[in-house]
């Protein structure tokens, strides 16, 4: 069989193991340290705005010390939308809180802003607030922030943005994860850059992250002993792993370059197949890093389905997968309430995951098309 090729593995640049050397000379082998430091001050430039970054164990940690930072208490209620991995709504449990879902738009498929309007003012007329808005920016692609923000300052929410999949791409020429009180970003193997497993919160103000660093270390208080007044946790991101993100962040433009023209052979690869359409850009307001391209195929106009698509891939050794199933359609969540029509449903139903690595080969490149041409033109 051939060899596997994959969704999206990790792709190193070169000097990663400089910072990770640097560190084990020094004795810097703790969750604190040069590269740590580094590491946050390379983010923060990378992202171009005034922003603090603290770097954390994984992208899950920072959205839930997020959540602790908004005030997200036991049954407080947080509108998260639907069309997601699982780590997006996980935190909201882990406060004991309820989590409100929300349907997505199919321009951008990230949380639908009149949906999201509806929400609140149902969960109003109940007698709550939400605490909080959880937006993601699916895939990497954008979501529509400016008129998310607009009906977050109507009722007065904060914003968490899960930039897990978004490093790298901007709405309007900013950055995302900048945009909400909070930016969750995530350095899993799998993402534009990896630390092997790691995240960062993105904060407006020093404050800000110096609360996250302090939970993040399990809230030690200022004493010549241990004393803890509230609770912490062991989320800080090591010296090491953010040694490897340093050496990443050198090659992030590179990276980001690599997946767009994924997308770019994608999109010309699909380019003129009834019933399929390939995930991109509703406008050149968006600038997506396409960590992960992916198609919507149409059963009555192709005749065939993504999952035999899917299964086309498997055949030889291809990795491509289904996109997120909706979190109001897990069975861990299916008493918490939903608002929407079937979008993030259709979107389930109809779409896939490509191969998408900026470390894809030329000749891997030649067997994805070979496979989507015999699968289109056999009857």
């Amino acid at each position: 069989m051939s060899e596997k090729i994959w969704l999206s593995s990790p792709h190193m640049g070169g000097n990663e193991l400089e910072y990770i050397h640097d560190a084990f000379d020094a004795n810097w082998v703790a969750p604190l340290g040069p590269n740590v430091n580094g590491f946050e001050n390379d983010i923060e430039s990378f992202l171009n705005a005034d922003v603090k970054v603290a770097a954390l164990s994984a992208g899950t940690a920072a959205l839930h010390l997020a959540l602790i930072e908004c005030g997200v208490e036991y049954g407080d209620e947080v509108i998260c939308q639907s069309m997601t991995f699982s780590a997006s709504a996980n935190p909201i449990a882990y406060q004991g809180a309820v989590p409100i879902f929300v349907d997505s738009e199919p321009d951008t498929w990230n949380i639908c802003p009149n949906h999201l309007r509806k929400a609140i003012r149902d969960r109003f007329a109940k007698g709550k607030k939400p605490k909080a808005i959880i937006v993601v920016h699916l895939y990497g692609m954008p979501a529509k922030m400016n008129e998310i923000l607009s009906v977050a300052k109507e009722f007065d929410i904060p914003v968490i943005e899960d930039a897990a999949e978004a490093l790298g791409s901007t709405y309007k020429g900013q950055a995302c994860g900048t945009f909400g009180r909070f930016g969750i970003l995530s350095f899993n193997g799998n993402k534009i850059i990896t630390t092997s497993g790691g995240g960062a919160m993105v904060c407006h103000s020093q404050q800000d992250k110096d609360k996250a660093v302090f939970l993040s270390t399990q809230a030690r208080d200022e004493a010549p002993h241990y004393q803890h007044s509230q609770i912490g946790y062991n989320y800080r991101m090591s010296n090491i792993c953010a040694g490897i993100g340093r050496g990443q962040m050198e090659v992030l433009d590179d990276r980001i370059i690599a997946r767009r023209k994924m997308h770019k052979f994608y999109t010309e690869l699909f380019q003129g197949i009834d019933g399929v359409s390939v995930f991109t850009e509703p406008s050149d307001d968006y600038f997506s890093n396409h960590w992960l391209s992916a198609i919507l195929m149409d059963p009555a106009k192709s005749g065939k389905t993504r999952e035999d698509l899917r299964l086309a891939f498997l055949e030889d050794n291809i990795e491509s997968r289904p996109l997120w199933k909706p979190m109001h359609l897990q069975p861990v969540f299916a008493n918490s309430p939903y608002y929407g029509e079937k979008v993030a449903q259709r979107l389930f139903n109809e779409g896939l995951c490509l191969p998408s690595g900026s470390n894809l080969t030329g000749s891997e490149r030649k067997r994805i098309e070979r496979v989507v041409t015999k699968f289109f033109t056999k009857s």
